[in-house]
């Protein structure tokens, strides 16, 4: 999720995604106030439909006051592998990072809702742009330093800092704030970022555009930093030997991709009237095991994640379905699109809508999954806010044979062979499974011949999320939409994810084709021809250098300028967001960085600087989207639909609410759906073994899967 100016939603939604929705009251001043919980958070209650099947819900740690310690108890979890302790970084780690080492203004409870932590509340300026946060003024640090607004502010801008090169600015609220970007960036000066600290117990956040921001307070990336360690170890301020944490269990030990060991703060003071820690004294966390059932079962952990429908039939068959519990996942699997450089009859809707409806999908989830998933043909799972507003492509043979009949493909002749993409087991266990039923069901419904790719995670990864593959031949990933946190914007449960990358969907082959030319190298060839090599060290010393350049820069800001101005205006506020600067205000910051610049490096980093802002390079191997030309050729070749629909994906993604979001989320899917350049199989579900005695085991419902919410964890 990840993710200024003007592509429409392209690149809005990719930089504002949604924030969660909050639940206010007012005082007798008409203040706004935070409320116990979130109540317009992105929740469901489908574990009862779950637990009717297998499994039950786990039984929760009862309380609403910290619980005395049972002395020696301790519990062992295996969880995803944690290269490193430091919480901006998007790994393993932050599933123990937000809530039991360090804990934020905001934090879930056991329901996945957002409840207060180290904040009292927060009131919210009437353009909706301007939070300002109160803290407690008893939260203590491990080192029994206080915790203080200070710790929030000098952990955000520990993690903009323009020479944190490696912080994940978009895991964390962050993400929204004014200004925040352009800092990292070096564009802007310290005091212009959208954050201050009020005083010692009051921290103000400003957001770019307006956004409830209460989900994006629980991110690990959100999550406050002990001023004086950081300024101490700069570098290494997370190592195991330096790390001083605020939540209710604090760093014993650990070893990088290894074991971490969690035990009790003395220090931790909780949150009033609410349940904050259980009362395990020792929290092992190991990574992840190939045989979690049979580690359970001989004793090596008291938690266990069911991965595989081996495994749940072992479990059911051998009297330990006492011991299983189930809890919703809040992820679909679904067949994407590949997107390909190449015609092919695939292109046709009626041929994609035909293999949509020829799928059947009970058969699958129950002999394949064996029950580790429920059939759905829309991106919700039971109760989803948007599960009542989505129109999916019923499933009908009759009707996908005539579809593929009148589109020229009787039978499936004529039809090339239909590319399924999976990942490898380690990354999805199911995968091969699944693609060899979906294989049979369409030869045998609709005499189409499929073949089974299995890629890498890296190129697996690329496939899913990065725009259209130079080698994609016509196809389907077998993809996972799930949901990162809760949030207005996970309301599409990542079926929009093609939304992001240009030269997808009915955008037109050639933008396709321009997709796919502009992220293969670093520097694009024709652009250093137009404008110069930024290789060069000599380049952009001499002001006539920029000749090219500034040309490009003038006439794409103008075109952009005027189509932004021909948009709708209930669109406006997202195409020109307010506080920001303008295309042709960073150009000029940019003009006079060079002007200002004393030395030969500091003019040709200027240049270089302005060939990103305009040429469709890709650093890192990844096209630079927000690119003044390819905003330009984008704006130019898309189709009116695409711009509606990103258009709709930036309302919901920014939407205040959930409520406010769900009619614009479930019309960007519902396109999709109809077009089958989606088709949703099942929704997840999570399977683990607790052993008797045990409650608090929190499965993580949001993208990661496996345990959080550890804090919770009880022995009785």
């Amino acid at each position: 999720m990840k993710k200024k100016n003007a592509i429409l939603a392209l690149m809005l939604s990719c930089v504002l995604v949604s924030v969660t929705a909050c639940s206010n009251s007012s005082d007798s001043a008409g203040n706004s106030k935070a409320s116990a919980s979130d109540k317009s958070s992105v929740t469901t209650k489908p574990e009862a439909a779950a637990a009717a099947a297998i499994g039950q819900a786990a039984p929760k740690t009862e309380g609403t006051s910290d619980p005395e310690m049972k002395a020696g108890s301790s519990v062992t979890v295996f969880n995803p592998k944690m290269p490193t302790l430091d919480p901006t970084q998007w790994q393993g780690q932050i599933l123990v990072e937000q809530g039991a080492l360090l804990e934020g203004l905001y934090g879930y409870n056991q329901n996945n809702e957002i409840v207060p932590k180290i904040a009292t509340g927060y009131t919210v300026s009437d353009d909706n742009t301007t939070w300002t946060f109160t803290l407690r003024k008893d939260a203590k640090w491990s080192n029994g330093d206080p915790v203080t607004a200070h710790d929030f502010y000098n952990a955000y801008m520990y993690q903009l800092d323009p020479k944190n090169t490696t912080a994940q600015l978009w895991l964390s609220v962050l993400n929204f704030v004014k200004n925040g970007y352009a800092y990292h960036a070096g564009s802007v000066g310290k005091d212009e970022v959208g954050m201050k600290v009020v005083d010692d117990y009051t921290l103000q956040i400003t957001t770019t555009l307006p956004h409830a921001i209460l989900g994006d307070m629980v991110l690990a990336g959100s999550m406050p930093m002990n001023s004086k360690v950081v300024e101490a170890h700069p570098n290494d301020w997370f190592e195991p030997k330096n790390f001083v944490g605020n939540g209710p269990y604090m760093v014993k030990s650990f070893t990088p991709n290894g074991e971490l060991v969690m035990v009790k703060n003395p220090n931790y003071v909780g949150a009033k009237d609410q349940l904050n820690h259980g009362n395990v004294e020792t929290i092992h966390v190991l990574p992840a095991t190939t045989v979690p059932v049979e580690d359970y079962m001989a004793g090596k952990t008291e938690v266990a994640l069911v991965q595989s429908t081996s495994d749940l039939q072992y479990v059911k068959t051998h009297d330990m379905k006492s011991e299983l519990y189930t809890a919703p996942t809040y992820a679909i699997k679904y067949l994407e699109w590949s997107n390909p450089a190449a015609e092919s009859p695939y292109d046709k809707k009626e041929v994609r809508q035909a293999i949509a409806k020829a799928i059947q999908r009970k058969p699958i989830v129950e002999s394949v999954l064996s029950g580790m998933g429920g059939v759905t043909n829309v991106f919700a799972s039971p109760g989803w806010p948007t599960e009542k507003l989505e129109k999916g492509l019923d499933e009908n043979l009759d009707e996908a044979k005539q579809l593929l009949k009148d589109a020229g493909y009787e039978n499936g002749k004529g039809l090339p062979k239909l590319t399924l993409y999976i990942g490898v087991k380690q990354v999805d266990p199911q995968g091969e499974q699944i693609a060899l039923a979906l294989g049979q069901e369409l030869q045998q419904n609709l005499g189409i011949t499929t073949e089974i790719k299995q890629l890498n995670e890296t190129q697996f990864n690329a496939y899913q999320y990065s725009g259209p593959q130079a080698d994609a031949v016509p196809g389907f990933i077998l993809a996972s939409g799930a949901t990162n946190w809760s949030e207005p914007g996970s309301l599409d449960m990542g079926a929009t994810q093609q939304l992001y990358s240009i030269g997808t969907l009915d955008a037109p082959l050639e933008a396709t084709q321009k997709f796919v030319d502009w992220s293969k190298e670093v520097y694009y060839k024709p652009a250093i021809e137009q404008y110069g090599d930024p290789n060069n060290a000599g380049a952009g010393v001499e002001w006539s250098d920029w000749a090219a350049l500034e040309q490009a820069a003038k006439s794409d800001i103008a075109f952009l300028d005027q189509w932004t101005a021909e948009q709708p205006k209930e669109w406006q506020p997202y195409l020109k967001p307010a506080g920001v600067p303008t295309a042709a205000e960073q150009w000029q910051q940019i003009v006079d960085t060079w002007k200002k610049a004393k030395t030969k490096d500091e003019k040709h980093a200027a240049f270089v600087t302005a060939w990103n802002f305009v040429a469709p390079n890709a650093p890192g191997g990844k096209l630079n989207q927000n690119a003044l030309d390819v905003q330009v050729y984008y704006n130019k070749t898309e189709s009116d639909q695409l711009r509606d629909l990103r258009m709709w994906q930036a309302q919901f993604v920014n939407a205040l609410t959930v409520e406010e979001a769900a009619p614009y989320a479930a019309k960007v899917v519902n396109d999709l759906l109809e077009n089958a350049y989606a088709i949703p199989l099942f929704y997840q579900q999570q399977f683990f073994l607790v052993k008797p005695g045990i409650t608090g085991v929190q499965s993580n419902p949001w993208a990661w899967g496996n345990f959080y919410g550890f804090q919770y964890l009880a022995v009785n």
